[in-house]
């Protein structure tokens, strides 16, 4: 069996933590480097139930989207949430490791896995990283769609293809306005509302919209704008995550066993349409 330090290195291969952004918390947040690992557990979120589920699979590391501390912390203490984490992780020899902003603009990163779920082709990162000579790091995707269809059934098919939330999906634009080209961002993406006007998409598909930059988008443009859960937008990164760390077991013959959480970690539980009662 691997070590855990042989492991992490094969990760930060992939997702080499200097290609995170400069706030960012990536990187192994516990773990004892001389630890055999042959059980790996891949989830968007650091919470108590994914530690729980990698006790229960007997998993010695969990690999996560999301930190745990993403600001600085003077506690650890079993009392709050995220000390709660740290001891039951410690307590039982688990390694907590995380690829956030270092995974979105790697190739592929977080959103090719959104593209992919979503059956689209890429053409090209949204906004390239300027230190990659072939182009293709960067974050977001422009992306095409085999055969044009409307933005309604386009946010359809992303209803039926992203995991369920009780958020689902969001759209603001013409229903009926024919899409051809989409630029997808996994994660928070209104900060990126110029760049996808510049990339001239019919539409653009990622989480966390909110009022104002989305009014302000769709007055300037035809643009659709398709908003689904934070979680459900990552979440494929995981299985494409699993996949790379899979043929990397195999390449190293490391056999280790890796899987993906199914657990639904988004905060939102319910959903309910609003209207004046008639």
């Amino acid at each position: 069996m691997p070590r855990l330090s042989e492991v992490i290195a094969a990760l930060d291969a992939l997702w080499p933590p200097e290609r995170a952004e400069g706030w960012d918390a990536v990187g192994t947040v516990c773990g004892d480097p001389d630890t055999e690992i042959d059980r790996v557990l891949f989830a968007v979120d650091p919470v108590r139930e994914i530690a729980d589920e990698a006790l229960e699979l007997g998993a010695q590391l969990i690999v996560t989207h999301h930190p745990l501390y993403l600001r600085g912390t003077t506690t650890v203490a079993a009392d709050t949430f995220k000390g709660r984490v740290v001891h039951t992780l410690i307590k039982h020899d688990i390694a907590l490791h995380v690829a956030h902003t270092n995974a979105d603009t790697a190739d592929p990163g977080v959103s090719d896995a959104l593209a992919g779920a979503l059956g689209l082709r890429i053409t090209g990162p949204l906004v390239p990283d300027p230190t990659d000579p072939e182009g293709r790091r960067g974050l977001g995707r422009i992306c095409e769609l085999d055969h044009p269809e409307t933005l309604a059934a386009f946010a359809a098919r992303a209803a039926a293809r992203l995991p369920a939330t009780a958020q689902g999906i969001r759209v603001a634009g013409d229903p009926e306005a024919l899409v051809r080209t989409v630029a997808v961002s996994g994660g928070s993406g209104d900060s990126l509302f110029d760049a996808v006007r510049a990339a001239g998409v019919d539409a653009f598909l990622t989480a966390d919209l909110r009022h104002h930059p989305a009014s302000e988008a769709v007055r300037h443009s035809p643009l659709g704008l398709v908003d689904a859960a934070h979680w459900a937008t990552e979440w494929p990164w995981c299985e494409q995550a699993a996949a790379q760390l899979d043929a990397l077991s195999d390449r190293h013959g490391w056999d280790l066993r890796v899987h993906v959480s199914k657990q639904v970690t988004d905060p939102w539980t319910t959903h309910h349409s609003s209207g004046a009662p008639n």
